[in-house]
């Protein structure tokens, strides 16, 4: 079984349930995709890191870090960083916060990204692209420079088209399509 193969599986055996659930966007789906039950996991950062990192390289993204809105983009952004640790290029992995920190710096970015950095988004479901642009946003205010949007599992609900329109290229590591046929 390929890395891919293993992935769809691991995805649609621990993450995706059938049933009736309102999703964050505040749209009604009968398919829920809780990607952190994978995602946090030994063999889920296996895969995400050897796969993610994979498909920046293919994208020829020249990233210097990868990160994204918390909660869901952490343990992908983590999982590629550690993957990347041995290359000849590693990558530094950061958070976004979904508001400023109230105290301290006020920051809402966390972790080593500097201003002029090349960053690939990283997010864990796509449905409305709404976190990855608000992760996109985030990291353009801090100065740093993104190349593209990587997501773990694109539902194919209109939000890579959206990201795409703001002049990013997306890539997932699977869809919604893939996972389907597989859910238990």
């Amino acid at each position: 079984m390929t890395d891919h193969e293993q992935l769809v599986h691991l995805l649609a055996e621990r993450s995706a349930k059938r049933g009736t659930f309102t999703l964050s966007s505040g749209r009604q789906s009968s398919l829920y995709i809780d990607a952190r039950l994978t995602t946090m996991t030994p063999e889920g950062q296996q895969l995400i890191g050897r796969l993610g990192l994979q498909a920046i390289r293919d994208a020829s993204w020249d990233a210097d870090a990868v990160g994204g809105l918390t909660l869901g983009a952490d343990p992908i952004a983590y999982a590629i960083c550690h993957s990347s640790a041995s290359s000849p290029a590693p990558l530094r992995a950061f958070t976004v916060r979904k508001e400023p920190k109230g105290h301290g710096t006020g920051k809402q970015i966390e972790g080593p990204l500097r201003g002029g950095d090349r960053v690939v988004i990283v997010e864990d479901v796509i449905t409305t692209g709404g976190s990855a642009a608000r992760a996109l946003d985030a990291v353009k205010g801090a100065g740093a420079v993104p190349l593209g949007i990587l997501a773990l599992v694109d539902r194919q609900e209109g939000g890579r088209e959206h990201l795409e329109s703001l002049g990013l290229r997306v890539v997932s590591l699977t869809t919604a399509e893939e996972l389907v046929p597989h859910i238990v």
